[in-house]
């Protein structure tokens, strides 16, 4: 990063930067064409409920490619049903990109509350080893390079009616695993923060 933050560099490590989305089955609003003076109208069917989340982690190292990993979360609306991550699921993921990864991990991301629980503040101290986290400022959402990742996405769906939950799964997870393999999106992601991987 900055010529004073070395500290991915300094350990061999993958910078990664962590962050949520989420998406209903109402269709996110987007530019289409119509006649001059007749507004486009889309349809959906009312009453729909649930939505899904994602938890999205961009890794960078220098000289290797850019890698992208995601882990996704049903709220269906039920009742006593979770809406929202757990902090277990944010440890599951730390380890499920550490084994992927096979490299020490500088975690960052915001300060969401779940973030900061007791329980995983203790589970990072136990792994200092291999993992360091650094949470960014308060509404610094432009620091990272994860929402240039959930733009695309957004844009991809802009006025898509998904006919269930289980559809919008579908379309998400196809739409995530093209960005998988395309790092020059991941790159084009990072350029856009004003970030650099390079000492």
């Amino acid at each position: 990063m900055a010529a004073d933050k070395t500290t991915a560099a300094d350990l061999g490590a993958y910078l990664c930067f962590e962050d949520e989305a989420g998406q209903g089955l109402r269709p996110p609003k987007g530019r289409t064409w119509a006649p001059r003076g007749q507004t486009p109208v889309m349809r959906v069917r009312g009453g729909g409920r649930g939505s899904v989340s994602v938890a999205g982690v961009v890794c960078f190292r220098p000289g290797a490619r850019p890698r992208f990993f995601y882990r996704l979360r049903l709220w269906r609306g039920r009742e006593g049903e979770r809406r929202s991550f757990a902090w277990t699921d944010y440890r599951d993921l730390i380890l499920w990109v550490h084994r992927q990864l096979d490299a020490p991990l500088v975690w960052v991301w915001d300060n969401l509350n779940v973030h900061l629980t007791g329980e995983l503040t203790a589970f990072i101290t136990e792994n200092k080893d291999w993992l360091t986290v650094f949470h960014l400022p308060s509404y610094a959402p432009d620091l990272n390079p994860t929402e240039g990742i959930w733009s695309l996405v957004k844009r991809s769906l802009a006025n898509f009616a998904a006919a269930n939950l289980d559809h919008l799964v579908r379309v998400l997870k196809r739409k995530l695993k093209k960005i998988q393999y395309r790092p020059h999106l991941l790159h084009g992601c990072l350029t856009e923060t004003g970030l650099s991987t390079e000492p």
